[in-house]
């Protein structure tokens, strides 16, 4: 099965300075990854057009986004302790809004069954009036905005170890939009408690599942099965998008979570099955271990064309403290499951 593989040959005329971990050295590594994985055959490649004006302030302030272009043609600085520009970021931003909606264009023509965004910077945490995290622009918000707009319904799917904080806030109140959450708890950016379920018409469209630090595959193959499955049979989506974060890694230095290469593949396999083929999209988030973000990249494309690849064995839970660690994983799963169970159970 073909898979469009999106990535932006000028990305690194966004760089943040030596030491940062978004550095492009992410993106080289993904697409080595890709490039050696058995998936690579089924690849399609493009290179993303930019977002346009209107089609972000549909979940971004127009007052955001003028500012953060005129302070890239300043020369850029530091948005906050974490998010820097320079003068070509506003450009790269531009490109990685732009990747999910062109990706949405290659599928509806048939191009291929699902898409893999290649891009930076991330775009999980920005908000609509303000950047954060790394992030300039929340690219997968971009994306699902789009198809709300044309009557779709739309499950996103993160699991990035860090909350997404800004796809949470940016659809908070939307019916039509199912955001699901996996990620380590308490930790960056603060957000994601289980008790964030969505407000007014969005009410139960938000579902967090916030595991410990150390928590294994065991668990989030558990949360997809019993919350995350469920869950999308009763919401019945017409697109999937998912942050796919590599940054749950174990080797990853940003985060404590155990995850390896091979539950990632096992992880996009069933998300795949949440949608039906031409109508799902995944999204380079997190990630910051340039070994893992290449095997985990490989492992990805390689269950999006269909080819059963696993780089790294899965993760399981083991005796002793770790042990300890999932047991409550899968006390949170449960938590999540009763606390969502009129959303989970038809």
């Amino acid at each position: 099965m073909a898979v469009l593989l999106a990535h932006d040959p000028h990305h690194g005329d966004h760089d943040p300075g030596p030491g940062h971990p978004e550095r492009p050295a992410r993106v080289e590594a993904a697409l080595a990854g890709v490039a050696a994985s058995p998936g690579a055959g089924s690849v399609v490649e493009y290179v993303p057009r930019p977002a346009a004006l209107e089609e972000l302030v549909r979940v971004h302030d127009e007052g955001y986004v003028r500012a953060l272009q005129e302070r890239c043609a300043r020369g850029g600085g530091s948005l906050d302790a974490d998010t820097v520009v320079d003068e070509g970021s506003f450009a790269v931003a531009l490109r990685a809004a732009g990747a999910g909606l062109e990706a949405v264009e290659r599928l509806d023509a048939g191009e291929a069954g699902s898409a893999f965004v290649v891009v930076r910077p991330p775009g999980h945490h920005a908000r609509r009036d303000r950047a954060m995290g790394f992030c300039l622009f929340n690219n997968i918000a971009v994306t699902a905005a789009a198809l709300l707009a044309r009557g779709e319904r739309v499950l996103v799917l993160d699991w990035d170890a860090h909350h997404g904080n800004g796809t949470q806030e940016l659809f908070y109140e939307e019916a039509d939009l199912l955001f699901v959450s996996l990620h380590q708890y308490p930790w960056y950016p603060g957000t994601g408690a289980l008790g964030e379920t969505g407000a007014g018409d969005g009410a139960g469209t938000t579902i967090n599942v916030p595991l410990p630090a150390g928590s294994r595959g065991d668990a989030y193959r558990r949360a997809v099965e019993e919350v995350v499955v469920p869950a999308t049979e009763v919401f019945a989506p017409s697109w999937l998008l998912v942050s796919t974060g590599f940054d749950a890694h174990r080797d990853d230095p940003l985060s404590q979570l155990e995850l390896s290469a091979g539950d990632f593949a096992d992880l996009t396999e069933r998300a795949m099955m949440l949608a039906l083929p031409g109508r799902r999209i995944f999204f380079l988030e997190g990630g910051y271990d340039l070994d893992a973000v290449a095997t985990a990249s490989g492992a990805t494309v390689s269950a999006l064309a269909g080819i059963a690849s696993r780089p790294e064995p899965i993760t399981t839970d083991r005796s002793g403290p770790a042990g300890e660690t999932q047991q409550i994983a899968i006390a949170v799963v449960e938590a999540a499951l009763a606390l969502h169970e009129r959303a989970v159970r038809r």
